[in-house]
Order: structure tokens, then C-alpha cells, then sequence
């Protein structure tokens, strides 16, 4: 660690090394269990995956950039903006792949005799692509003009001829583009939109065991137990991801609107940590609110780090034999609902 640093910032640095490295230990492991256990590896499991590459971007790539930006380094105009825009790129990625997963799991709920008709692995890749695509071209719009460059012309901060600056968030990203385009425009409406659809989702549900079963053949309350346990990891994911972001879109706003307001440094820190800090914690979430990638956890940490064999079997698919029509196809949903 660079010597001379303020407290403050020494803590700030020494708190990012320690959640880049469980940030890309935890994602690893997310991806490496969908990998192994076939039941893990259907539509919303590959949203949780491209949520956890995010993540894992975040991890290697994004908090080293962000250390060496704190200690305030002299770089290109372009240069620091790009990685801003390397930033907003992924975050913007990980707030689609949380609304594909509610929009996901709605589907499952509201027609879950027709799901996989409709829902195919073809469709579910196709949607990873066009989030990421929207991700790309809302994050990197900064770079097409919309960023601080001409406001630094106008008052001297910036030599024309190098374009260097102190490379910083704010001096590069223009409070206009984080506030009205980012924060209003493509986290706002999301966060607002899912909260919804997930309050839509608990409705359905709990509607649906309230019902009055005559035959027990037919019951689908094991179907939809196992959906609302899912629903509440998946809607606790995305509760974590707004704690962790609104903040700093918060102190953005204070920004824009208070220019002349104080912020301390140490509320800065925070909330930078907090955004970097969500890239950890849903491994964590998925190890203790779903079974399977418990388990599948629990085999690897067991066959490749103690270099054993694992207890017992990850969980394989039951018989479907002399089930009912609508219980076969309630259970050909059911893969990923193990919790």
C-alpha cells in the first residue's frame, strides 16, 4: 500500500482489496456451480450467471481501476472517462439481468403450465445479449460527448494540448448524464418496475396456496411454495442491490442539485464501498437461500480444494412416473426450485 496515505483513504483501499477478492471468489463459484449441476443451468440461472460475470468484472477490474483512481493519479482525459464508463457499463448490465430475472420469474408464476414453451434457452441467451447491448450503449454514451470535457476547457482545469487531469470520477462524468439519464432514466424506473412485478409475483402466489384443493393429485402448492421461497432469495438479491447503489446516486443528486453542499469524504468512501460490496454479497445470499447452489458449493469446496470425494449426490430430477398431467408439467418447471 502507497506510504503517506490519509487514514481514511488507507481504510478505503484495504476494504476494496478485501471485497475484489471475495467478489471474484464468490462469482467464480457461482458460475463453476451452474457448470457442474445440470438442474442449476435453466433461464433464470443463466440471468444469475451474467449477473455473477458482471460481477466478477467488478471484482478484477473495476476496483483495481477505482484504487488507482482514488489515489488521484494524472491520466488522459479519455482515458479516466473510460474507465467511469467501464463502471456504468456494469452496473447498468447487473440492473437488466436483476429485471430479467424478475420479468423470469413473473412468467413462471403467471403461466407456468406454458413457462418452457414460451421461455426457451434460446430466447433467455437472446435476452442476455440485448441486456448487456442496452448496458453497453447507456454506459459508454459518456464517451460520445455527453461527459465534462468542454466544462473543463471553459474554466482552465484542462490542458488542451495533453488532455491530462487528476483522474476522477466526478471530474470526467458529467452530474447532468449520472442524474437525468442514468439515475432517472435506466435505475430509477428498473428498481421502481421490479418492485412491482415482485409485489405482483408474492400476490399470485400466496393466491394460489390460499385455493382450495379437492384432489391431492393435483395439488400445486408444492409448486408454488417452492416459487415464493425462490421469489424471496431473487427479491432480497435486488433489496440488496438498491441499499447498496441508491447512496451514491443519492450523494449524485446532492451533487447536481447542491453544488455548494458539503459532502465528507468518509460518506464517499462509504458509498463507493457499498457499490463495490454488492458484487460479494449474492453468492453469499444464493449459498444460504438456495439449496442447490448450496450444494453445489459444498462439492466443490470438497472435490477441488480438499481434494475429496463430496457426500453425498448433488440432487437429480425424480421420477415423473404416474404423476398427473398438470403435476408433470408443474415439475418440468421445477429444476431450479430446490431452496
Amino acid at each position: 500500500m502507497p506510504s503517506g496515505l490519509p487514514p481514511a483513504q488507507a481504510l478505503y483501499i484495504g476494504m476494496e482489496v478485501i471485497i475484489a477478492v471475495s467478489s471474484v471468489i464468490g462469482n467464480v463459484m457461482v458460475v463453476w456451480a451452474v457448470r457442474i449441476n445440470r438442474s442449476l443451468r435453466d433461464t433464470t440461472f443463466c440471468f444469475i450467471v451474467s449477473l455473477a460475470l458482471a460481477d466478477i468484472a467488478v471484482g478484477a477490474l473495476v476496483i483495481p481501476l477505482a484504487i488507482t483512481i482514488s489515489i488521484g493519479l494524472k491520466t488522459h482525459f479519455y482515458s479516466c472517462l473510460l474507465v467511469a464508463c467501464t463502471v456504468l457499463v456494469l452496473t447498468q448490465s447487473s440492473i437488466l439481468a436483476l429485471l430479467a430475472i424478475a420479468i423470469d420469474r413473473y412468467l413462471r408464476v403467471k403461466i407456468p403450465m406454458s413457462y418452457k414453451r414460451v421461455v426457451t434457452p434460446r430466447r433467455a441467451g437472446t435476452a442476455v445479449v440485448v441486456c448487456w447491448m442496452v448496458a453497453i450503449v447507456v454506459g459508454l454514451t459518456p464517451m460520445l460527448g455527453w461527459n465534462n470535457l468542454q466544462r473543463l476547457r471553459d474554466n482552465g482545469s484542462l490542458v488542451t494540448t495533453d488532455l491530462l487531469v487528476t483522474c476522477q470520477f466526478e471530474t470526467v462524468i458529467s452530474m447532468d448524464y449520472m442524474v437525468y439519464f442514468n439515475f432517472f432514466g435506466w435505475v430509477l424506473p428498473p428498481l421502481i418496475l421490479m418492485l412491482l412485478i415482485y409485489a405482483e409475483i408474492f400476490y399470485m402466489i400466496h393466491r394460489q396456496l390460499n385455493k382450495k384443493v379437492t384432489a391431492s393429485h393435483t395439488d400445486p402448492s408444492r409448486y408454488y411454495g417452492k416459487e415464493l421461497k425462490l421469489a424471496k432469495s431473487l427479491a432480497l438479491v435486488l433489496f440488496l442491490f438498491a441499499i447498496s447503489w441508491l447512496p451514491l446516486h443519492i450523494l449524485n443528486c446532492i451533487t447536481l442539485f447542491c453544488p455548494d453542499c458539503k459532502k465528507p469524504i468518509f460518506l464517499i468512501y462509504i458509498a463507493i464501498l457499498l457499490t463495490h460490496g454488492n458484487s460479494a454479497v449474492n453468492p453469499i445470499v444464493y449459498a444460504f437461500r438456495i439449496k442447490k447452489f448450496r450444494n453445489a458449493f459444498r462439492k466443490i469446496w470438497e472435490q477441488y480444494v480438499l481434494c475429496r470425494d463430496p457426500v453425498g449426490k448433488l440432487p437429480q430430477r425424480g421420477s415423473q412416473r404416474g404423476q398427473s398431467e398438470v403435476e408433470r408439467r408443474l415439475r418440468a418447471n421445477d429444476d431450479d426450485d430446490d431452496v
